[in-house]
């Protein structure tokens, strides 16, 4: 049974950073593209980025680009995200999430973790 356990969210100003990190059990970690997601009440579920077992490709959401960085540890079953340059629309919770890299869809989801920027 695949588990994604989220840490790292919190509050922080405008401007400043924040890192999230996942820790995955339950799965041949190299075998999974892992990815985080992040929403909103009211909004359906967004893509910010996602990273291959080997490092890369990375991709991100055009928003997130050039202030946020997807890394992973094959080692350590981990998976992070560091926010740079926060902005007050990066505001949701956060979501760790796992797919086989022949599947096409993210299957395995963790329970999220809160990021709120204020000005």
């Amino acid at each position: 049974q695949v588990q994604l356990v989220e840490s790292g969210g919190g509050s922080v100003q405008a401007g400043g950073s924040l890192k999230l990190s996942c820790a995955a059990s339950g799965l041949t970690f190299s075998s999974y593209v892992m990815g985080w997601f992040r929403q909103t009440p009211g909004k359906e579920r967004e893509f910010v980025a996602s990273i291959y077992w080997s490092g890369r490709p990375t991709l991100y959401t055009d928003s997130v680009k050039g202030r946020f960085t997807i890394s992973r540890d094959n080692a350590r079953n981990t998976v992070t995200l560091q926010m740079d340059n926060l902005k007050l629309e990066d505001t949701a919770v956060y979501y760790c999430a796992a797919r086989l890299a022949i599947a096409r869809s993210f299957g395995s989801w963790g329970q999220g973790t809160q990021v709120t920027v204020s000005s």
